[in-house]
């Protein structure tokens, strides 16, 4: 029990700081581009609570590599090309786990490089559990980007895809949204998401600890 606590500890701060950065950049972009929605509804917060959705929340702890938040309000007729627009929203979320990812492993290479000797048992015993947080952070956000660029709504995927596809063709994709959680928990637990995805982020996590050692 005691062991199970201790790892939800140490993945508390980097799934927080996945999720809650995630949502804030998709919020920010939005802003940025004239829509206020999530500003006006208090997301552009680092407060984790606001972001937080329990289903995403349990397959974060559940694979310790993938899951989702509560999506930010968008109103895409606020942008001066809506399709444009909602895909450059979409790209933001995605894009900042990325940077968290990088800035996790440029972390725990400094963490590396104190000297540490056998006595340092103060020393160790801080460190040790920064390190763990370091390299779940790199995992989590690689694997909170490649997950939420998936094409099936409402990740982020689809929102890229759907600017990138014609507008008829567009409008037909966005209806398959009703059917996008059931989707996905359909992907999830048959296992095709550990095929395709899975490899992917252990290929792109490897590439960054090899970068720390």
């Amino acid at each position: 029990m005691n062991h199970i606590i201790q790892q939800i500890s140490i993945m508390a701060v980097p799934i927080l700081m996945a999720v809650t950065f995630h949502e804030v950049a998709h919020g920010w972009v939005a802003y940025k581009l004239g829509d206020p929605t999530a500003k006006d509804a208090g997301r552009l917060t680092l407060n984790p609570i606001k972001h937080l959705d329990l289903l995403g929340t349990v397959v974060f702890l559940v694979t310790r590599m993938i899951g989702w938040a509560k999506p930010v309000p968008v109103n895409p007729f606020n942008f001066r090309n809506p399709k444009t627009g909602m895909a450059w929203v979409a790209v933001a979320g995605p894009a900042m786990n990325i940077f968290l990812a990088l800035f996790f492993t440029l972390l725990l290479k400094i963490l590396f490089m104190i000297p540490v000797s056998r006595d340092s048992s103060f020393l160790i015993a801080v460190l040790t559990p920064v390190a763990l947080m370091c390299k779940i952070g790199i995992v989590i956000n690689v694997g909170f980007a490649v997950f939420n660029i998936i094409p099936v709504p409402p990740l982020d995927g689809s929102k890229i895809l759907e600017g990138l596809l014609p507008a008829e063709a567009a409008m037909k994709y966005a209806k398959l949204e009703r059917y996008g959680i059931i989707i996905l928990v359909i992907l999830i637990f048959t296992r095709v998401v550990d095929y395709v995805i899975f490899p992917i982020i252990n290929l792109i996590t490897g590439s960054l600890m090899k970068f720390v050692l």
